[in-house]
């Protein structure tokens, strides 16, 4: 992917009667993906580092997070804006009690056209039929490894294997499809055991994608060197089994994807680090408390909760968003490098608050 430069009169473009807001490099908002969690119960070193996330850590009060009519209506402002895809994202999203109805709530909303659901999997077998009936049509499961003890680390010690795999059965039986794997791999912790999770799903229908580790949040001790590019794992991948290439589902995917050569499924490979995808980005953020991101590696974002309870308009909340997403010039991940070696490091933003 070529670096992106901004795009000359892009602000926006047709889109029926309303307009649809274009960012500074011609992008437009399409996705939207909504923290509904703070907390979670595993405690993932890329993510939520237990040395950080103790017993003692604040998370948010209930009252601090969007209840699910400010999520309903934020929703709805980003749908006149153009979105057409949600995620449920946390933290882990089904802490979150009577998920379902957020999820029966937002697919009322004339116009969107996909609702989905990343989750680590342990609760996801008691939910899934209730989900599914509710209106989610597809769920992303976070599994880092099949080996029970690279799975306990990877995990920060917390969650169940048996549990995740009981989830995803579970998905698979109530129609949620397709089903997703996302997989991180690190260097040196996991990634001897990626080729054995691709085996364990070969001939199935859920699909697994690789992750390159990215240095999201402040609190991962992220190193360049624990990086696997996706071209070393496609060899090693390729050499066992063969593969084809597959064309992108749509504008704007994240995973290049291929095809086992003797059809035995799917597997897809995200690459922010290696060859970052910033240009195609037309993902917007919405964290727990209620602010509003435009970057997965954001420093500031737009507070919509004040706004929210403050009394404001449908269109006082379209117009805050409008401003946010054509002001957006983000694309950290082709800049990393360079801002990295800044003397005062970016404060981004945890992934615990606004999803991966």
């Amino acid at each position: 992917m070529p670096e992106s430069r901004p795009v000359a009169d892009s602000t926006v473009v047709p889109l029926g009667a309303a307009t649809q807001p274009r960012d500074r490099f011609g992008r437009p908002m399409h996705d939207l993906r909504i923290s509904v969690m703070d907390r979670c119960n595993f405690r993932c070193p890329y993510c939520m580092p237990k040395e950080t996330f103790h017993d003692r850590y604040r998370f948010l009060r209930t009252s601090e997070r969007l209840g699910f009519n400010e999520i309903v209506r934020v929703a709805r402002a980003g749908v006149d804006l153009g979105v057409r895809k949600v995620r449920l994202t946390g933290g882990e999203p089904l802490l979150r009690p009577r998920l379902a109805e957020l999820v029966g709530e937002l697919s009322l909303i004339e116009r969107i056209e996909d609702i989905a659901l990343t989750t680590n999997g342990v609760l996801l077998a008691q939910h899934a039929a209730e989900l599914k009936a509710n209106g989610l049509r597809r769920v992303t499961v976070s599994l880092d490894s099949l080996d029970p003890a690279v799975f306990a680390t990877m995990s920060g010690g917390f969650g169940g294997l048996e549990d995740v795999l009981d989830g995803i059965d579970a998905a698979l039986a109530a129609g949620l499809g397709p089903v997703k794997v996302n997989t991180v791999v690190r260097r040196g912790s996991n990634d001897h055991t990626a080729l054995g999770l691709l085996e364990h799903f070969r001939g199935t229908p859920v699909i697994v994608r690789l992750i390159e580790y990215m240095d999201v949040g402040n609190r991962n001790a992220w190193r360049r060197d624990e990086v696997v590019p996706s071209s070393e794992l496609l060899q090693q991948v390729a050499a066992r089994w063969p593969v084809t290439p597959l064309a992108g589902d749509y504008h704007g995917e994240v995973a290049t994807r291929y095809r086992y050569a003797d059809g035995a499924g799917e597997i897809g490979f995200i690459s922010s680090v290696s060859a970052p995808f910033c240009g195609d980005c037309t993902r917007a953020r919405l964290s727990s408390e209620g602010v509003f991101y435009t970057c997965l590696f954001a420093t500031s974002g737009t507070d919509l909760r004040g706004v929210l309870r403050g009394g404001a308009s449908d269109d006082e909340l379209a117009d805050l968003l409008r401003t946010a997403w054509t002001g957006r010039d983000d694309r950290y991940s082709e800049q990393r490098e360079a801002l990295r070696l800044r003397e005062q490091p970016l404060r981004k933003i945890e992934m615990h608050y606004i999803g991966g």
